[in-house]
């Protein structure tokens, strides 16, 4: 992120960069519930709440914990490359008119806060359909503490992968590869839904889903311009490639569905434009539009590809997150290696097919695998430790039945008449429903749905 955080004079408050960042912030927020409308909308109707609450449990419980410590632990002053000091907590010290390259140093952390807020929201997809909602804010809260805030230290806070010279503008380390490494270990805690592979968890909205991702397109030009810290020509370089790459990204998706399918889906575009917005983002700064648009064909292609690994390799990942979000952001973050040209990346910065050396491509692979790894790990023992000890997944009848009206005790949609009039969409729609009465209706009214609960266990 190019907001000049080296010590020296401090800068007069810049008013357009001011404005210009409270409006990206803005917009990463949006990025959070954009994302609940997305996953919302590709789990099954019985759990869709429960989906879009673990997204927005996620602002409530990391946007405390960035005030309490996490900013301090994030952007203190270093200890040996690791972790910030407690300088920050209750971002104390920072209420006065100060600066932090030309704007007040509180919106920087609030900007920074809404990275740390839809980090934790991503991995949250991989586990649909089966998560509890308490033991998810816990772990939400740890992997946070533990993980996030060390590793947005190392990338952006003056940790060691970015004093080794590796380069993530808005996010490929820190934010992508980050959560999707820690919701393949999640998935691995809470173990695979019942019936799955065997049976079709389609989507259950897909308007929905393209809602969410157009939610999350237009948040992201806050998540890659806005990384600028200014309103200038790095963000002008970071808009431009955020567009082209995550359009060449959409077609590269429908073209694996269409010849691996024989059709272009409406889930494929709205995933493709993930992958490329995924892929774009540590680059964004640092690459011309060509480059861009080659970076996010080649996400587009990959990651669509690779959404068939978890059922080769046995892993439920329920949403893709490890497709898209891991291997975007590696993609990324890798071709950097080779597409960065020098007079935006920094003297010694060219890739590859730029006339650069390897020792780029390098220090970009460390940076993958360091994140790669420890995210892994960590999310890991956090999720196993819940699991064993609170209970991570819930039990199957609320599974089977449905995680909304266990967790929640409410229902998305209520289709169903009550006290023998109609009711809900019915009554809205002026139409008295012939069902007889016990028959289940809606987008789960089918054969599979009504099996008995011992039936289902037991098988």
């Amino acid at each position: 992120m190019d907001f000049n955080r080296g010590e020296g004079s401090v800068p007069e408050l810049d008013s357009g960069a001011t404005a210009w960042i409270l409006t990206s912030a803005a917009l990463v927020l949006l990025m959070t519930p954009g994302l609940a409308l997305f996953y919302g909308g590709m789990t099954r109707s019985k759990s869709v709440l429960n989906m879009m609450m673990m997204s927005f449990g996620a602002i409530g419980v990391v946007s405390l914990l960035w005030v309490f410590y996490g900013y301090s632990l994030t952007f203190g002053d270093d200890n040996a490359g690791v972790i910030g000091d407690l300088s920050s907590l209750g971002l104390r010290g920072m209420l006065e008119s100060g600066t932090e390259g030309g704007i007040p140093d509180l919106l920087f952390a609030g900007f920074q806060l809404m990275f740390a807020v839809i980090t934790v929201a991503l991995i949250s997809g991989a586990i649909a359909d089966r998560a509890r909602f308490g033991p998810w804010l816990l772990f939400a809260g740890a992997w946070a503490t533990l993980v996030y805030f060390p590793v947005a230290h190392w990338v952006w806070g003056g940790g060691w992968i970015m004093e080794m010279g590796a380069l993530d503008f808005a996010g490929g380390t820190a934010v992508h590869i980050n959560a999707g490494a820690a919701a393949l270990a999640l998935a691995l805690v809470l173990g695979k839904r019942i019936g799955w592979p065997k049976d079709k968890f389609k989507p259950h909205n897909l308007p929905m889903v393209l809602l969410g991702a157009g939610l999350l397109w237009f948040g992201w030009f806050g998540f890659n311009a806005g990384s600028a810290g200014a309103a200038n020509g790095t963000a002008a370089v970071s808009f431009i490639n955020t567009q082209v790459a995550t359009a060449a990204a959409v077609l590269g998706w429908l073209l694996v569905e269409r010849l691996r399918d024989g059709k272009a889906t409406t889930l494929g575009a709205a995933s493709g434009a993930i992958a490329g917005l995924v892929g774009i983002t540590p680059a964004c700064a640092y690459l011309e539009p060509l480059g861009a648009i080659a970076l996010g064909f080649i996400a587009g292609l990959i990651c669509a590809l690779c959404v068939g690994l978890k059922y080769k390799f046995g892993y439920d990942d329920s949403l893709d997150v490890v497709a898209v979000h891991m291997v975007g952001g590696i993609i990324g973050s890798l071709l950097i290696g080779f597409l960065a040209v020098e007079v935006l990346a920094g003297e010694g910065n060219a890739g590859l097919l730029y006339g650069g050396g390897i020792a780029l491509l390098g220090k970009q692979a460390v940076g993958v695998i360091a994140v790669m790894v420890y995210s892994f790990v960590v999310a890991y023992l956090i999720g196993f430790a819940i699991e064993k000890t609170i209970g991570f997944r819930v039990k199957a009848e609320a599974e089977i039945e449905g995680i909304d009206g266990a967790e929640h005790a409410e229902s998305a949609y209520d289709l169903s008449p009550t006290s023998g009039s109609s009711g809900g969409a019915f009554a809205m729609a002026g139409i008295t429903p012939s069902t007889p009465a016990g028959t289940t209706t809606g987008a789960d009214s089918t054969a599979e749905e009504s099996t008995p609960v011992s039936d289902k266990v037991a098988g």
